[in-house]
């Protein structure tokens, strides 16, 4: 049975739900291109309300068929933490069933919540790691060209083509929706493809400031991986950065991506020491 107290978030919660998420610092935020108050109106968003106060919120809505991250989980001090999380993944669980089932995933950042989700039988399947490029001594993108490769700036018209390639690149539980890669071309610093004859094979988009960027995304073809696409759009990236007067770049990539932990690392990228840990639980569809 669903608890009394929780149902679904609404867009008349936003004003709660942003003071909640600004206040607290029980909080779990999933790194994404929107925030948790753009998520809401979308089906598995809960609040848990005690009177008129929500005092805790979570969410998990699917962007992909079968794909659910949790973007949210905040609570107030007036549940423990394991309370709240168990009312609203109840009702999660429940509900997600009742759809059709679909594989849950977390990268959980701070270990109160990895013991959570320990405790709630979600499998840590890898790991999130981050690397770190300085270059102002050494220049391993010099000759990064992958021959009968171009690379050049992407153009919004190129995004339906960008989806293509990166649903080519990934496992379904790290592909980018249409959506998030408007989004992100959107909010990008530098954003480039690489194309050959017959048209996009790569891309990259990358955020930043004025005196470091971060790479969000490096994809390449399946059917295209192995022949120097990654290198020449990484290293067309590292030039453009350097030519702007930026030298730290940072990337962060699975801990079992055997071939870009590789890459990283021949272009000069040192890994941080810092890690994540990547959760997942499949809910099973009802009936």
């Amino acid at each position: 049975m669903i608890n009394s107290l929780v149902r679904p978030a609404s867009l008349e919660d936003h004003q709660k739900l942003s003071n909640l998420i600004f206040f607290e610092s029980r909080l779990h935020r999933h790194l994404d291109w929107r925030s948790p108050l753009e998520w809401l109106g979308a089906p598995f968003y809960w609040a848990l309300d005690e009177g008129r106060q929500i005092t805790a919120a979570f969410a998990c809505p699917m962007e992909a068929l079968g794909i659910a991250w949790v973007r949210l989980f905040v609570y107030t001090g007036s549940w423990s933490a394991e309370n709240a999380w168990n009312i609203l993944w109840q009702t999660a669980r429940e509900e997600v069933s009742q759809a059709g089932g679909a594989r849950v995933a977390v990268i959980a950042m701070q270990p109160w919540f990895q013991q959570i989700l320990e405790a709630s039988n979600f499998k840590n399947i890898q790991h999130i790691v981050m690397l770190e490029w300085h270059g102002f001594t050494s220049q391993p993108w010099a000759g990064s060209v992958a021959p009968g490769v171009r690379v050049r700036k992407m153009l919004e018209a190129d995004i339906p083509d960008v989806e293509r390639t990166d649903m080519a690149s990934f496992d379904p539980l790290w592909q980018n929706s249409l959506e998030t890669l408007r989004r992100a071309y959107a909010q990008s610093l530098i954003a480039t493809v690489a194309e050959n004859d017959i048209g996009i094979i790569g891309y990259q988009l990358s955020t930043g400031s004025e005196h470091r960027a971060h790479l969000a995304r490096l994809a390449v073809h399946s059917r295209m991986q192995g022949r120097g696409v990654g290198r020449a759009l990484l290293g067309d990236l590292i030039a453009k950065l350097a030519h702007g007067g930026i030298y730290h770049l940072s990337v962060n990539t699975q801990s079992d991506n055997a071939n870009s932990l590789r890459l990283y690392q021949k272009m000069g990228f040192v890994r941080t020491g810092e890690q994540y840990p990547v959760y997942i639980f499949d809910v099973p569809a009802n009936g």
